[in-house]
C-alpha cells in the first residue's frame, strides 16, 4: 500500500498549497482505515471547499435565501428540520443555483454538508447536477382507476405474480414481448450515457425494487372506484446512468470549480455532454412510465377488469421551465402546469400504507418553485426507527417475531399488507414516517397543491426484509 504524498494529491486533481499540511494526515488516516481512493478524493475535495485561500472560492460567501415550507412539531421534527436547513444553507452557496425551496416532508439524505435533502428543490442556470436528482432517477407514482371493484386479496394475489420486488431480474424472453420497450432500448446505442446499459433496461423491466417502493390497492374517496397505485423509479438502469452522470459532472467541476464539494458537481447543460445527459434522462423517464403502466395493464388483463383512467408523475427528476432554468427535485412533486408533455393537471402524493394517497391539482406556487412534497418523509433514519422500536419492546438484540407481529397488528389493522420476501420490513411501516395529517395540513396551509381526491387504503405490497433472502426466480410476466 503506497503512501499518500503531495504528488498523490496533485495527481488526483487537487490544487497544491498550504492546506496540504491539513489534508495529508487526513488522507493517510483514511487509507489506514480502509477507505478507497475514490472516498478519499471525494472527502478531500469537500475539505478543500472549506479552506480559505487567497485565490478565492467559487462557493458564494453568503447563501441565497430559500423558501421554507415546513413547520416542525415535536423534538424529532425540530432536530430533523434543523439538519435540513443546515444542509440547504450550505447548498445555496453553490454558484449555479438561482433559487431553492424546502417541502414539508424534508429530511436529510446524506452526511456531507450541503447535500440536497429529500424534499429539496433547487433551480440552476445552465447546469444539471446528477447529485440533486439522486441515483433513483425518476422515482415516480402512477395510478389506474378500474371500471369494476374486485376483492383486494385477489388483486394482490395477481400483483404478487405480475410485479416483482427486491433483488432478482426478469429473463429476456419475458420482456422482449414489449415492443415499445425494445424500440426504446435499441436507441441506447446512440447515446454515450446509455450505451451498454441495454441489459439493465430489459432485465429490470416489470420490477419495482425495494425500500419504500410499493404496489397499493385502494378506492377513490369521491366515487368508490377501485384503483391501484405503484411507486418506483428507473431501477438498476437509473443507478447506472447516475454513476456515469456523476462521473462526468465530477470531471467537469474539478476543472472549472475545483473547490466545490463533489456531491454538488454539475454538467454544463448547453455542452454536448450536457445535451447527451439530458436526452438520457428523458429516455429513463419514458422507460419508467412504461414500467408502471405495463405492470398496471398486466394486472388489469389478468383480473379481466377495464382501466378507465390513468396518470402518473415523477418526484426525483430535473425539469426545464420556460425561464430556462433547470429545476432539480429530490423527492418533491411538481405542482405547476405543463411540468411535462403528458401532464394531466394532477399529481399523486403518498403518505404511508395505512393512509390515503392524495390526488392533487397544481397550485403553481412560485414561492415554492411550483412544487409540493412527495410524501410524508421521515424524522428518523431506518436504523434509528428500528432502534426506537427495540427500546420499546425491551430487546437490544433486535426485533423478534412476536414484536414484529405486534407492530404489524397495531399499524396495519384492517388492511391486506404483504411483503414480497415474506418477512415484514418494519422500517417501512406507518410509524416510520411523519404524521400524514400534519403534512397534508401544511400542503394546504402553504398552498403547495390543491387536494382534489384521495385514494383510501385497502392493501399493499412492499419488498420486505432483504437481509436473509436470496433472489427469487422471476415469475413469468
Amino acid at each position: 500500500m503506497s503512501n499518500i504524498s503531495g504528488k498523490t494529491l496533485v495527481a488526483w486533481g487537487l490544487e497544491p498549497g498550504a492546506w496540504f499540511k491539513e489534508a495529508l494526515p487526513v488522507a493517510r488516516q483514511m487509507r489506514v482505515d480502509g477507505s478507497t481512493d475514490k472516498q478519499i478524493i471525494d472527502h478531500l475535495f469537500t475539505m478543500r471547499a472549506t479552506v480559505a485561500v487567497d485565490d478565492g472560492v467559487p462557493l458564494r460567501t453568503n447563501n441565497i435565501p430559500f423558501g421554507q415550507f415546513i413547520e416542525p412539531e415535536g423534538d424529532d421534527e425540530k432536530a430533523n428540520v434543523a439538519s435540513v436547513l443546515a444542509h440547504m444553507d450550505a447548498l445555496m452557496r453553490v454558484p449555479t443555483i438561482e433559487r431553492g425551496a424546502v417541502m414539508p416532508d424534508a429530511c436529510p439524505s446524506g452526511s456531507a454538508l450541503g447535500t440536497i435533502p429529500v424534499g429539496g428543490v433547487v433551480a440552476t442556470k445552465n447546469a444539471i447536477h446528477p447529485g440533486f436528482h439522486s441515483a433513483d432517477i425518476c422515482c415516480s407514482m402512477a395510478i389506474s382507476v378500474f371500471k369494476r371493484d374486485t376483492p383486494v386479496d385477489y388483486v394482490l394475489d395477481i400483483a404478487m405474480k405480475a410485479s416483482h420486488f427486491g433483488v432478482g431480474k426478469r429473463t429476456m424472453s419475458e420482456v422482449r414481448q414489449y415492443k415499445d420497450l425494445v424500440q426504446l432500448v435499441n436507441g441506447f446505442e446512440a447515446n454515450p450515457f446509455l450505451k451498454g446499459l441495454e441489459d439493465y433496461a430489459l432485465q429490470h423491466f416489470m420490477t419495482q425494487g425495494d425500500g419504500n417502493h410499493f404496489f397499493y390497492v385502494g378506492q377513490l374517496e369521491s366515487t368508490g372506484q377501485m384503483a391501484i397505485v405503484t411507486h418506483h423509479g428507473s431501477r438498476g438502469l437509473g443507478g447506472q446512468l447516475y454513476k456515469r452522470g456523476k462521473a462526468a459532472a465530477e470531471r467537469h467541476t474539478r476543472i472549472v470549480a475545483g473547490r466545490i464539494p463533489l456531491h454538488n458537481a454539475w454538467i454544463e447543460a448547453d455542452s454536448q455532454v450536457g445535451q447527451d445527459y439530458w436526452q438520457a434522462l428523458q429516455a429513463l423517464r419514458l422507460w419508467t412510465k412504461m414500467n408502471h403502466f405495463s405492470i398496471h395493464n398486466l394486472v388489469a388483463k389478468r383480473l379481466g377488469n377495464q382501466i378507465v383512467g390513468q396518470f402518473w408523475n415523477e418526484h426525483n427528476f430535473v425539469f426545464q421551465r420556460s425561464d430556462g432554468l433547470f429545476y432539480h427535485a429530490k423527492g418533491a412533486t411538481p405542482s405547476f402546469n405543463g411540468f411535462s408533455k403528458d401532464d394531466q393537471g394532477l399529481t399523486l402524493i403518498p403518505m404511508n400504507m395505512a393512509q390515503p394517497i392524495l390526488i392533487a391539482e397544481h397550485a403553481n406556487n412560485e414561492d415554492a418553485l411550483g412544487f409540493a412534497p412527495h410524501g410524508a418523509g421521515r424524522n428518523l433514519s431506518r436504523t434509528g426507527h428500528i432502534k426506537r422500536l427495540m427500546e420499546e419492546f425491551g430487546d437490544t438484540r433486535g426485533l423478534g417475531p412476536n414484536a414484529v407481529k405486534a407492530i404489524m397488528e397495531r399499524e396495519t389493522k384492517g388492511l391486506d399488507v404483504r411483503f414480497y420476501t415474506g418477512d415484514p420490513d418494519v422500517s417501512e411501516l406507518p410509524s416510520a414516517y411523519k404524521n400524514a395529517d400534519q403534512v397534508q395540513a401544511q400542503i394546504e396551509k402553504f398552498g403547495l397543491a390543491k387536494i382534489a381526491d384521495r385514494v383510501l387504503p385497502r392493501g399493499s405490497i412492499m419488498a420486505g426484509e432483504m437481509k436473509w433472502h436470496k433472489p427469487k426466480k422471476s415469475k413469468a410476466a
